[in-house]
């Protein structure tokens, strides 16, 4: 059931409310590469959402670059100058290929021709691009794009993972039809992906080598075929806290209830629909955890029957008879195994810090994170969260109003500071 080959699960549609500021790239410089392909027209507007994540951009762009887009285009959206001309008069005593490789955070290639993908997996500088991308020696991500059958030639495929070799990273170009019109791989990635690849170069892989599960999204206990009891919970604190760990290296498996997100990239989605259908399938999981966080709102009651068909309205009322699900969290503390750390989220709307300890010690969980749903500003629905960490001691941090992935890196910070010190 890995995303690759499940279709996923419709659910409810996520509010448009404006998210407080996050800037993860803040104080960090990014090189913005630009070659000679029609894709650079996206390089245009990912240059202003790189910006937007706090980030310094400065374009260098390839002779052929201009004749798609010109300079101009670049200092307008950076702010900053562009970049084109090994040879120019211009600051020349400051070597610039050799200032710029030394001050900046990463450089990122975008669109990559296979043109470039050559000359880099060959060590080849003949102009200032080239030379640029041998003197610098951080984090260097390609993003490929070009017509497939290009992309398909063994001699791209060749240099693509020569370039591999060499410390590299390639962003897996899309699939789908191209600028010219032919179907296959060779779409540039979309901002997302370049987006979580991009964060995942400028973050210190403290989780790798972990095994992290997390569960997301509501669940849906239906009455008939028709109707179910559900909840507004938009999976995006969740998806938010998975996203943060494959950042810094974890490898991530997300059971999801039903939601209006795509699936986050170098994740192993698992979509459930019931609190059963969850509950069964991270039981199953849990075993290769090394941490499990159920941010999932499961419905705490099902009806105790399904109706084969759609339910009529014959009488002016209906009765319910509803059973109680299954606890997964207390379940997963009562099998956890070695030193697993569990990690529980609850939505309240009243009395936030007496019920957070109240739940914590009742479920025994390692950390509780709890959060006032009845905020209009935070919980279900809106980009950002305004939480409570409790500990098993009783400890409880309140975090202001946060972006849910600003959110997601305090709790991994948290998270961390309950690794014994021979796995840090």
């Amino acid at each position: 059931m890995a995303s690759d080959n499940v279709k996923r699960i419709p659910g409810p549609e996520i509010l448009s409310e404006e998210a407080v500021s996050y800037k993860p790239l803040e104080g960090k410089t990014v090189l913005l590469g630009i070659t000679g392909g029609i894709a650079a027209y996206k390089a245009a507007d990912y240059s202003r959402k790189i910006r937007a994540l706090g980030a310094r951009v400065i374009p260098v762009m390839t002779d052929h670059a201009t004749e798609f887009l010109s300079p101009i285009t670049f200092a307008a959206l950076t702010g900053e100058k562009v970049y084109t001309d090994l040879f120019c008069i211009e600051g020349a005593e400051n070597i610039p290929h050799i200032e710029l490789a030394k001050s900046a955070d990463l450089f990122l290639v975008l669109p990559a021709t296979a043109n470039i993908i050559g000359k880099a997996a060959n060590g080849l500088a003949d102009d200032f691009f080239s030379t640029l991308l041998l003197a610098f020696s951080g984090p260097v991500l390609f993003s490929p794009s070009m017509n497939p059958a290009m992309y398909a030639h063994p001699a791209t495929q060749k240099n693509t993972e020569r370039l591999k070799t060499l410390g590299y990273r390639v962003i897996e170009p899309g699939k789908g039809e191209t600028a010219c019109g032919d179907p296959g791989q060779g779409r540039l990635a979309e901002w997302p992906v370049v987006k979580e690849a991009i964060l995942k170069a400028t973050t210190l892989q403290t989780l790798k080598g972990m095994n992290v599960l997390v569960s997301a999204g509501p669940t849906r206990e239906y009455l008939d075929p028709v109707r179910y009891i559900s909840n507004r919970s938009s999976g995006l604190m969740g998806y938010a806290v998975a996203r943060v760990a494959v950042r810094r290296g974890a490898k991530v498996t997300l059971v999801s209830g039903p939601v209006s997100l795509p699936p986050p990239p170098e994740i192993k989605l698992y979509p459930v629909e019931t609190a059963h259908e969850m509950g069964n399938t991270i039981s199953r999981l849990s075993q290769e955890a090394d941490v499990i966080i159920m941010t999932a709102a499961v419905a705490d009651y099902a009806p105790a029957a399904k109706a084969d068909q759609k339910i009529k309205k014959d009488t002016p009322e209906l009765h319910l008879d509803l059973v109680r699900t299954n606890d997964i969290l207390s379940q997963l503390v009562k099998s956890r195994k070695g030193r697993q750390i569990i990690v529980g989220f609850c939505a309240e709307t009243q009395d936030l810090k007496a019920q957070a300890l109240k739940k914590i010690k009742l479920k025994r969980a390692d950390l509780l994170i709890a959060n006032d749903v009845s905020q209009p500003d935070a919980g279900f629905d809106v980009p950002n969260n305004r939480v409570l960490i409790v500990s098993a001691d009783g400890d409880v941090e309140a975090l202001p109003l946060l972006h849910k992935e600003e959110v997601g890196e305090r709790v991994w910070d948290r998270i961390q500071d309950l690794f014994p010190q021979d796995d840090c």
